[in-house]
Parts: C-alpha cells; structure tokens; sequence
C-alpha cells in the first residue's frame, strides 16, 4: 500500500527525522493560506500522487509570491500527471502539500527496503541525490552504497556512521546524519514498511539535515495490526477495478492485456497467464477468486473483469479442490444470463465433479466454448480475441 508524501513525513517526523515546514491543502484557497502561515518568501507547491517523477510532470511548482502559490494550484488541483511510473491512464492531483523553500548545499540518496533474497533489510545510499536510483545503478553503480541489516539485531550505530561518511557527511553532522538514518529504520521496522526512500535528503545551507521528499510503502498482508496506517489509504489514486475487488474480497490486479481472467488459486493465474502469452495473447488481469468461489462471487468477479473496457474475450480456469465444478458451473451460467456478455467467453473446467459441471454448461445453451486443458483453453481464447479484433 502505498502513501502520499505528506504523510510519509509526518510519520518520520515522529522518528526525529526533520521535516521542512508544510501543510496540506485541497483548494487554491487552502493553498495560499498555507503559504501564508509558513515563514520564508520561497514556497514549493507540491503535486501529492502516488507517483516518484513528479517534477519532469510538472508537479512540482517553486513559488516567491503568494499570487505564484496561487497560480500553481490553480495550475494543479484536478490536473492528471503523467509520469513513466502512472503509465499513460496518468493519476489525478486531488490535493497539495505547500512546504517551505529550503536552501540545499548537499542533495543525498537514501533507501531501506526489504531485501527478500538474503532474508535482511537493506540499507542504500548515495551522495548523488536527486537522481532517478535506477538510471544511477546503470551509469554509476560505483556511486551506490549498499549496507545489510540483520532484522534480528536491528540497525547498529557502526552501520549508520559507516553510511553517513561513505554519503559524504561532516563529522559535525555525524550525530544528526546518525539520528536520521536510525529514525528512518526503526519507522520501516516498527510500521511493516516494505520501502522507504528519501530523494533527496539534503543538507542545508544551516547544516540542517531534511527529508525534503520521503515515500513509504506497506505490506498489506500487515494493515491488519497497523490499522492508522491503513487509514491512510487514498483510494482516488488505486486502480477503481482493484478497489472494487478489495470490497468483494478478491484478488485482483489490472494489467495492459486484452483478455479476462478469472481463476482460482494464485499459482493456477500465473501458469494461465503464462500460457496466455505463449499462445500470443496478452491477459487483461491477475484474478484469484479463491477457493469459495459462490455464484454470486462469481458474479462479481465477472463484472469486475468486464469492467475494463479493453477486454476483448475471457477465460475461465477453474481447477476445483476444495471447490465443486457443479457449482463453478451454475455460477458461470448465472453471471453470463445476468450480465449479458458481448465477448467469447471459453471456460476449463478440472476437478471434483468436473463432468456434472461441463454438463451444466453444455446443456445451458449459452454460447460458452469449452476446453479441457489448458493449453487448449489458452489457444481457444487467444483465438476468440483474435477474431474480435477482426471483425472490429
């Protein structure tokens, strides 16, 4: 789950990292008021997505004026911002975060994120800041210092000071450089953050040491102990289709594909994509609707599919365990009759009662193409798709 970056400052802000004057506004008027509540003549008007590359999308917004602070809000509140990691759909600019000009002497890199290959927490830093980390790691990956944190033992004091010369920080800012990095992990440590960046983390013309952005993101198989964090949640910038799946308790991710899936059981809805793709096709969506997978639920998740207008066909991979084909099938039947399907529809069924269920689907009358493996269902529905897009 991923968060704003006002929010991720207040929450380091409370593990004694500091943080440039700011405050928050949802309308040009908030906005100048902000400003005019922050001391200085310098102001930065600032975009809050879900979104890094918000100052090459002209998000980010330098201000001397009241009227300037003015202009930029005008200029943002309501506007889409396209950057390489919204992808071309963009996200919405709901709100602003009005902060403080600061005079930067040094721009620093850092990072501590989890590391799932070697069981630790990692700890990357550099003292090019400012710059995109992954094009840093392919023109200068000499540049990037990483350092591996022992969960069990936690962040040591040798460790922080290690990083905190290698960033190119002054022995009299060692302590607060110290304090920062430390805050900083104890925050991913204690909120079950699976990232946490700082880009940049600057140093002063004051020799202060500021978060001067921060982005945080959460384990969501964790919110359920973390409940103010999962308040946190904007869902004005989650894909609605994965918001709607959420409520209904299904697993469900858009993706840039043509063809619907829904399948149950998270390994079976990667092998089916794959084989989607070997057959020349490209899925629409990852949609795991579990092993209780009733007709309404099914139901849902149908709509749910053929709410992206992109869908061109759909398939239906079902291999019943726990679950009964009888009753995949009658909910299949359900959906399409209630839903009125416009697109080919191929379903595979497999398991407990597999022949009751193809029988209910055969004897529907319903214009639903069936297969029995998958390699078959994959060709079958990449053929339906194709023959859409022909006819379109």
């Amino acid at each position: 789950m991923n968060i704003h970056e006002y929010q991720a400052k207040e929450i380091l802000a409370e593990y004694g990292v500091k943080i440039a004057e700011g405050g928050l506004a949802y309308t040009v008027e908030e906005a100048v008021q902000r400003a005019r509540e922050i001391e200085g003549n310098v102001w930065v008007v600032k975009a809050q997505i879900h979104s890094g590359a918000r100052g090459k999308a002209g998000g980010i917004k330098v201000c001397k004026t009241h009227a300037e602070v003015e202009q930029a809000a005008e200029a943002l509140l309501g506007k889409k911002l396209v950057t390489h990691q919204t992808g071309p759909a963009g996200k919405v600019c709901t709100r602003l975060y009005v902060e403080a000009g600061t005079q930067i002497a040094k721009e620093i890199y850092l990072s501590f994120m989890i590391d799932r290959t070697s069981e630790r927490v990692i700890m990357i830093g550099s003292a090019q800041g400012g710059m995109e980390i992954e094009k840093l790691a392919v023109t200068n990956p000499e540049a990037i210092i990483k350092i591996y944190v022992e969960p069990a033992v936690g962040l040591q004091d040798f460790q922080a000071r290690k990083m905190a010369f290698a960033l190119g920080i002054d022995a009299a800012q060692l302590n607060h450089a110290v304090k920062t990095i430390k805050g900083c992990y104890r925050a991913l440590r204690d909120l079950d953050a699976n990232i946490l960046e700082i880009n940049p983390l600057v140093v002063t013309a004051n020799n202060d040491i500021i978060a001067l952005d921060a982005k945080m993101v959460f384990d969501e198989n964790a919110l359920f102990r973390r409940h103010k964090i999962a308040e946190l949640r904007d869902n004005t910038q989650v894909d609605h289709r994965e918001v709607a799946a959420a409520e209904a308790g299904l697993s469900y991710v858009g993706l840039d594909g043509d063809i619907g899936c829904m399948i149950n059981g998270a390994g079976l809805a990667m092998a089916t994509m794959d084989m989607i793709k070997l057959a020349g096709g490209e899925p629409a969506n990852f949609l795991d609707v579990g092993g209780g997978a009733s007709a309404e639920r099914t139901e849902k998740a149908f709509r749910l599919v053929l709410a992206d207008a992109n869908v061109k066909a759909m398939l239906v991979n079902i291999f019943a365990g726990i679950n009964r084909c009888d009753w995949i099938a009658e909910g299949v039947v359900q959906a399409v009759r209630n839903i009125d399907m416009k697109i080919p529809l191929v379903v595979r069924l497999s398991g407990t009662n597999v022949e009751e269920g193809r029988r209910i689907i055969a004897n529907s009358g319903l214009p639903i193409i069936t297969a029995e493996t998958l390699a078959e269902a994959a060709e079958k529905v990449v053929r339906a798709r194709n023959d859409v897009v022909a006819k379109a």
